[in-house]
């Protein structure tokens, strides 16, 4: 509740938290030139991610290649880390284009990867409107922030070779 009760924030998440001090306050587990991984705020299960372009675009065809190539590999990261870290029974990966399509925020284009576990879906959200979380996001983040930063450390070092 602590995170959710916050003033909501203007503009885009996805430009500003990442340019912004505090990435653990702001759930950004890595940026590199292209890309960002944030935690999503409001998840559909522990260990949500979210994948997006640093370039603030809403079209997946105005992606540049070298820009597509790198959130590809991004994502398949990211896939990994919370595969690893979270050991679910399956993981769904997602896009929402548009308002109508169900984009929170629809003119900056990201990924969702949900780990996702056998039943782990129940009368809750269904009956009560209600999504229980069992782990605290500073919590999460703080399982995945060591991760993301190691994968970032290793795909730096092979650009230099």
């Amino acid at each position: 509740m602590t995170l959710i009760a916050r003033p909501k924030q203007r503009g885009c998440i996805f430009c500003q938290l990442p340019r912004a001090p505090r990435a653990r306050e702001n759930l950004v587990l890595a940026t590199d030139r292209d890309t960002v991984v944030m935690l999503n705020r409001f998840p559909y299960n522990s260990g949500h991610v979210m994948v997006a372009p640093r370039r603030h675009v809403a079209d997946l065809g105005r992606l540049r290649r070298a820009e597509h190539a790198a959130l590809a590999e991004t994502l398949r990261r990211a896939v990994d880390i919370v595969g690893r870290e979270f050991h679910p029974q399956g993981i769904n990966i997602g896009m929402n284009l548009g308002a109508a399509a169900g984009a929170g925020i629809a003119d900056h284009l990201h990924w969702h990867v949900v780990p996702r576990w056998n039943g782990d879906t129940n009368f809750m959200p269904a009956i009560g409107s209600v999504k229980v979380i069992p782990e605290h996001l500073l919590a999460t983040y703080d399982r995945l922030r060591p991760r993301f930063t190691a994968s970032l450390q290793a795909v730096r070092s092979r650009k230099r070779r």
